[in-house]
Formats: structure tokens, sequence, C-alpha cells
């Protein structure tokens, strides 16, 4: 469609092209620790991370990795981790996996065979991530997710994955009823629609469930190619006219959509989409187009919570944009706190690296027993269920961006805005 934003600008906007090529790991392993991760004492704590810094979806691998790489550098700055009486610097090793499944099953692997990592931190998406956990389960490697978010993780019961996110589709389903009870006139009808890939496909879903458990009427659903011409499917939307658009995707397809919606002439009162909207790369993009656009978060700098680590969730946003030069979203917040999970673990299983087998093994068993409260939120993973492994402590909230900043509208206790609704004319 015309109005697609370029990839190269997008992710320029958010920060993550310098120099005229894309940012690269700042910290990258010599070769080190063969045979699986065990055995051989060194003065370092290896941790892996296989994330998408380059294809489709490296505007969400790179922030991935800053959340990761923050947790890393703040740790070091602090004396690095406490193990028995001594200190251990955290070096983590991240690769690439090209935003392709099958690439990063194989970055899994060499990251314990050839680079003897200890623990690793999960994928930006989540089919990567699903394509990860075998491996990790094969190697018995800890696995903690910062950001994947699809149900069919959790789904499968990955015995050596844990997830800091809670899965979409309770959040998406949850987000539905919070326009409800906050909008007037209250709406009525809705339209669903998401990219066919997980994670985009299971937001939809919780979407429609969300739908029908709030007693609207679903007008139209559909699933569409990750690289469909968003402009057929905005118009089958803008035929029904529904009073609320919801939107599954992943950043870039996120902006397409509120253009190829506002290409149609009709404005919905109300569009409903989920990752991207908070980065602030969105709002850059879409400009005033951005103005009344809803999501979902489960973190904001203005959330009240703290730990002795980062500080308050404020203190974390600005030594993060203080690095960076941009505000933190709710991924690369997760992605820190996934590293304070493996931290606490770590620190209270008390072995030197490189850890054997059977050690690791150790500490997957003290990472399923995390009761941890941090600048995140509680972290709390279920031990059984369609959400085993997930962390099902942390509660959604609606957002919404005003101003080109992101405001919490519901729940009542963290509402900072009122809702715009219905929404102002796209066009």
């Amino acid at each position: 469609m015309s109005s697609n934003i370029n990839r190269r600008v997008f992710l320029t906007r958010a920060g993550l092209v310098m120099g005229g090529a894309m940012a690269a790991p700042s910290l990258l392993a010599a070769c080190g620790g063969g045979g699986g991760g065990g055995g051989g004492a060194t003065d370092t704590f290896k941790v892996g991370a296989v994330l998408e810094l380059s294809g489709e979806s490296a505007t969400g691998g790179q922030i991935a990795q800053r959340g990761y790489q923050l947790w890393a550098d703040t740790v070091n700055d602090k004396g690095g981790l406490s193990i028995g009486d001594q200190k251990y610097n955290v070096e983590l090793i991240v690769q690439d996996c090209k935003s392709d499944p099958a690439t990063g099953a194989d970055a899994t692997s060499r990251l314990v065979t050839e680079e003897g990592v200890n623990a690793i931190f999960g994928a930006y998406t989540s089919g990567v991530q699903i394509a990860m956990d075998p491996i990790c389960t094969k190697y018995r490697v800890p696995c903690i997710a910062g950001s994947a978010e699809s149900p069919n993780i959790w789904k499968s019961k990955p015995e050596f994955t844990f997830g800091v996110i809670p899965a979409v589709d309770t959040t998406a389903a949850r987000s539905i009823q919070s326009i409800v009870e906050v909008a007037n006139p209250k709406p009525v009808s809705a339209a669903v629609v998401g990219a066919n890939e997980p994670f985009s496909d299971n937001t939809a879903e919780g979407f429609r469930q969300g739908v029908q458990d709030a007693g609207l009427n679903l007008v139209h659903y559909g699933l569409f190619p990750t690289n469909a011409d968003l402009a057929p499917v905005a118009g089958a939307v803008a035929a029904q006219r529904p009073d609320i658009v919801a939107v599954g995707g992943h950043d870039v397809l996120l902006v397409d959509f509120v253009k190829a919606m506002a290409a149609t002439g009709y404005t919905p009162k109300a569009i409903i989409e989920h990752y991207g909207i908070t980065d602030a790369s969105f709002a850059q993009a879409l400009g005033r187009q951005a103005d009344g656009v809803l999501g979902i978060s489960v973190w904001l700098p203005t959330a009240a919570f703290s730990d002795d680590l980062f500080g308050s969730a404020a203190d974390y946003a600005k030594a993060f944009e203080d690095k960076y030069g941009t505000a933190p979203d709710y991924t690369a917040a997760g992605c820190s706190a996934a590293g304070q999970v493996l931290q606490a673990a770590v620190e209270k299983l008390g072995e030197p690296p490189s850890l054997s087998e059977e050690s690791r093994g150790k500490l997957n068993e003290l990472i399923a027993q995390t009761d941890l409260q941090s600048f995140y939120g509680p972290i709390k993973f279920a031990t059984d269920g369609d959400h085993f492994h997930n962390n099902t402590a942390l509660d959604p909230m609606l957002v919404q961006i005003q101003g080109g900043q992101v405001k919490a509208i519901a729940p009542p206790d963290a509402a900072e805005a009122k809702i715009i609704y219905p929404l102002p004319p796209l066009t």
C-alpha cells in the first residue's frame, strides 16, 4: 500500500539504526565453554540471548536486546553476581536469529555447545521462542523469555522455558472489557483482524474472545498474511462500520493499519492494537493519527513498583533513557526483569560457573519457584494449566496515545487520564 512506512525510517525514528547500520550487540563473546557449558571454571557468568537483530522483526528484537543488556550492565556496575563469597560479571552473548525460527533454533544450540552459556534469554517473537524451547529442554538450559507472549508457548508445558509477560490471550480479552467499561456512549459492535503468525493470531483470538465476553456484536473477523496489502483488509473492516476495531500484529504493521483505515475515510469510535504502540516510535511515525489509538501494557514508568537493583519503575525508565536515548516500553522492561529472575535464582543456587548439566537443572528448579517483587511488578510462574511457566501475577492496563504520550486509562487504580472516545477523525 502506498502509505506503508519504510522499515529503515521506522528503525531510525526508534533510535535503532546508528551510523548507517543496525545497532549491533554491545557485548559479544569470544570463543569459550564448549561441551554444553559444564565443567571449567571461569571468572564470568555467561548468558546467551537469541534475538531478531535483523529481518522482519528487527525493531522489537533490538528493543529486547537493550532490556537484557541494561540488566547485565547494571549488575556489572554494581560488582557482578554474588555467588558464594565471590562476584562474577555477566557476559551477555547475543546471537542474531534473523527473525527466522529455524535460525533461532540453530543459534540456541550454538550458544550451549560452542559458547558454553549457563542460561539463555528468550526471543522477541513467539515463533522464534517456540523453536528455541525444545533445544533448551534437550540441553537442560534454562531460558527466560522477556518478550514472547503467545499462549502456544505455554500450552506445550516447556520444562526449561519461562515467560515474564502474561500471555496475550488473557491480556487482549480483558482490554476489550475495559473499553466497554470506560467508553461513553457504550460500543455495541467490533471487528477483529490480525496477521496470520504466532502472537498476532493469538492476539486476534484474544480480542475476539473479549468481544464475545463483553456481549458485543462481532461484525468481522479475519486473519491475513504478514506481508499482505492492508488496503483491502481495512476496506472490509470499514464496510461493516464497527464501533471498535481490534488489530493483532507487530510494530510496523500496526502503523500501516492505522494509515490504511484513514485511507478508507471511515474512523471507528476506537482502534485498539497491541505490541508497538507503547514504544515512542509508534507515535513518532504516525504523528497526529496516533492520538487516541488504544493498546495494552503490563508496565509503565509510572507503575508503583520498585526493587533493590533498579529502584522504582521511574528510576528504571530514566536509566534506560540515559543509556539509549529513548524511553523503554514494557518489552524492554520485561527483558530487564527476566535478568532479575535469573539473578535471584543464580545467587540462591550459589554454584560458580561454568554450570554442569546437573547444576543447570537445579537452577531451572529455582527459577520455577520464583516469587519476586521487582520494578516491573510481581513475577510468579504458573505450575500447571494452559499457562504453565508463564508469569500470571501481572494485571494488564488499557493504555492510549494522548498528545504523543502513552497514558493508562484503566483499571481505575492505575488510570492517568480519561479515555478519548469516540476517536477523532483519522483524516
